[in-house]
């Protein structure tokens, strides 16, 4: 790997007996040396010796990688490494490395990938099922559930350990995994948003719950649970055996995105159901995730229509956006070559308001599918841009949904219901 890892120590003729293959101090690694599974702190690098340089030979390697894709493809690359230092996340994404397939390491991945936000390393997972190991059903399960929703996502392991793929489980595992991977594939437009976000201001994708809830000192401990941007809060199985998710949830209001029933949090615990095939997963009150149909593929996905959940708060608001761009051309925000769309609604109506309209894809950015969580009563009608639309309302879960159409998201939309 590129830490540079090697499988002597340092050289197949050792190192010198100099100052920096044998220092005065060496902190507490493995076999106490420096040289330990990789190169001489004295082999000479371009800009000097790999004792100054070992740390971030990672970032270089990133660096020198991903710009020389750049010049050959003309294009976006995913540079993926295990050695990471600051500033990594401008250039590549990063992976927590080797891991057992336990459910002690499924927890573990959670502050893995939270910490690496915070080193500006927003594109970054872990090795889903576990890196080293046999695996169980029950766990792999569970781990691609959560995976779903890790910022870069790959089922991965060694060549001594059993098959995990999911075509080496059981129908009904194979079915629970294809949903998780469904689940996040219509989720893509909100993640590929928040990546944008994050690409503007440096913030992380992901982040714990007392990043927006700072003044909830119960929130402070928690590690079992993490939220994307401001709008989604997971609370994954992590236990062997578990149907029930102990979850904390902050005083707002939460929607289960399933179901879009209601739960409103007072800042405490609440015990969930969380069967096999199942990971939670709540809407924040306030807002509107653009969302796509899946396909197998995402080159597939962006050519399925759009479709809009809106989650009302206390206030009966909700708002949200939807950054959209080719997703391979290099600099589109900077070359103005993307879509921007703000969406605002309250009680009654859902208004899109066309912010920068620089891609024009070949097969639309069309609408056909509305979500709205917290819909106290039935609507009689609905309309979208003026014309009658169809209708469904659940009285039990005041979900309604609203299709039977078809408009341009590069245009405004005004959707009605009374």
């Amino acid at each position: 790997m590129n830490e540079p890892s090697n499988f002597v120590d340092g050289s197949t003729v050792g190192c010198t007996p100099g100052r920096l293959d044998r220092p005065p101090y060496v902190p507490g690694i493995a076999e106490n040396v420096l040289q330990a599974k990789t190169i001489c702190p004295s082999a000479q690098q371009y800009l000097s010796s790999h004792y100054n340089l070992h740390n971030m030979y990672g970032l270089t390697e990133v660096q020198a990688t991903q710009s020389g894709l750049h010049k050959l493809l003309g294009k976006r690359s995913l540079v993926v490494s295990r050695s990471s230092f600051p500033s990594l996340g401008h250039f590549g994404s990063h992976w927590s490395g080797d891991i057992s397939s336990t459910w002690e390491d499924l927890y573990y991945s959670i502050p893995a990938i939270l910490e690496y936000q915070f080193y500006g390393i927003p594109m970054v997972g872990a090795d889903i099922c576990g890196f080293q190991h046999d695996t169980t059903e029950e766990l792999c399960v569970r781990w691609m559930q959560l995976g779903a929703f890790y910022p870069f996502m790959r089922n991965h392991n060694d060549d001594t350990s059993k098959d995990q793929d999911p075509a080496a489980f059981s129908a009904s595992a194979r079915q629970i995994m294809k949903t998780a991977l469904e689940l996040r594939y219509w989720l893509l437009p909100y993640f590929y948003t928040r990546f944008h976000y994050s690409h503007l201001t440096g913030a992380p994708v992901v982040q714990p719950l007392f990043s927006h809830y700072p003044h909830d000192k119960n929130t402070f401990p928690i590690d079992k649970q993490f939220m994307w941007g401001s709008e989604l809060l997971i609370s994954p199985v992590l236990d062997q055996g578990q149907t029930e998710v102990r979850a904390y949830f902050p005083a707002d209001l939460w929607y289960d995105i399933y179901s879009g029933v209601r739960l409103t949090g007072v800042g405490s615990l609440v015990t969930i159901k969380a069967p096999l095939e199942k990971i939670n997963v709540h809407v924040r009150g306030g807002s509107i995730l653009p969302l796509q149909s899946p396909n197998v593929t995402t080159t597939q996905s962006r050519k399925n229509p759009f479709e809009i959940l809106v989650a009302f708060n206390a206030s009966g608001l909700a708002f949200g956006s939807l950054f959209w761009d080719d997703g391979e051309s290099l600099d589109t925000f900077e070359s103005g070559k993307y879509d921007f769309i703000e969406f605002n609604a309250r009680k009654g109506s859902v208004i899109s308001k066309v912010v920068k309209m620089g891609y024009h894809p070949a097969s639309g950015l069309y609408l056909n599918n509305v979500y709205i969580f917290g819909v106290s009563q039935a609507p009689k009608s609905a309309t979208v841009n003026g014309k009658m639309a169809i209708v469904h309302y659940n009285p039990q879960t005041q979900v309604l949904q609203i299709n039977g159409f078809s408009v341009d998201l590069l245009n405004m939309i005004s959707i009605k219901w009374q």
